[in-house]
């Protein structure tokens, strides 16, 4: 899988002089937390376009690579015994600014289908402490999304 994943990266997303690996890891890591919201929604479909709307914005990537990116992550996710691989490669690489954004795109994901359960705000609380996003950012990143939900 991972052999599978470097090649599609090399060979889709690395530009000329790009250091591609550690960037790339880290975008499935970023979309497979998106994923895990995803996974706990009763309209997977609404929750898909939010993912890659993010994955789209966050990484400047192609409606193709975008897609191409979830489908790893989803199978990155379903994979996955835990949190930690994706969070902790998150830790090390991302800026606290960067966290909180992508704790507001796993609101966006979870606020998709215009109805919030329990088990997303469990896990999105759970990620986010993970990701150490101190609680004030957590909630400016609900309201951010929630307010872009309704709008």
């Amino acid at each position: 899988m991972l052999d599978a994943l470097k090649r599609f990266f090399d060979r889709e997303l690395a530009g000329p002089g790009n250091g591609a690996g550690d960037q790339h890891r880290l975008q499935v890591a970023t979309a497979a937390l998106l994923v895990e919201v995803m996974r706990l929604d009763g309209s997977p479909e609404a929750s898909r376009q939010a993912i890659l709307r993010s994955v789209k914005a966050k990484f400047e990537l192609s409606d193709d690579e975008a897609d191409t990116l979830v489908r790893l992550a989803e199978e990155e996710a379903r994979e996955s015994v835990g949190h930690y691989d994706f969070t902790s490669l998150i830790n090390q690489s991302y800026t606290p600014a960067q966290k909180a954004r992508v704790v507001e795109f796993m609101w966006q994901v979870a606020y998709a289908d215009t109805e919030l359960s329990a088990n997303e705000q469990h896990v999105i609380r759970k990620i986010a402490d993970l990701l150490y996003v101190p609680h004030a950012d957590y909630i400016a990143a609900k309201l951010r999304a929630r307010e872009a939900a309704s709008s």
